[in-house]
């Protein structure tokens, strides 16, 4: 198994938004709209001072993706990278794909004065939250919310 984590281009983002489509299907609170989700990857994709998108290529397939976007933190006076999605193919995981797209966002987001990562996961998505517990992530009090505009 030869595993090649790279920025996605637009070529990718047919393959990305399925992979969107796995992970929307486990998350509750989102919804399906492979229009959005295409759309959101786009944006990333040309913001790339703000934002990463990152290919895990296996096999000559896509196989998992994340992304990050860097955020400005009071609590930490500067810089932190919100991870918002980080899926890999059912097939393919316990491979070490996801912690190695995970360290490829750190890296990219400490090279750009980020002291944080942060994210947020479905609680009810057991397998993640043991996958980001065996990765050190520490749980917060916070609860995630949101408002629509």
């Amino acid at each position: 198994m030869s595993i090649r984590v790279r920025r996605a281009t637009e070529a990718d983002l047919p393959a990305l938004v399925e992979l969107l489509q796995v992970l929307f299907a486990i998350e509750a609170d989102f919804a399906l709209d492979p229009e959005r989700q295409r759309r959101g990857l786009a944006a990333m994709l040309v913001d790339t001072e703000r934002s990463v998108v990152l290919v895990a290529d296996g096999d000559g397939a896509t196989v998992g993706m994340a992304t990050g976007q860097l955020i400005i933190s009071t609590a930490e006076g500067g810089a932190a990278c919100l991870v918002e999605d980080l899926v890999v193919a059912a097939d393919w995981r316990r491979h070490g794909i996801g912690g190695w797209l995970l360290d490829q966002v750190a890296a990219w987001a400490a090279a750009r004065g980020a002291t944080r990562l942060q994210l947020v996961a479905d609680r009810e998505n057991q397998a993640a939250l043991r996958f980001y517990d065996r990765r050190g992530w520490r749980r917060t009090q916070l609860v995630a919310l949101h408002h629509g505009i």
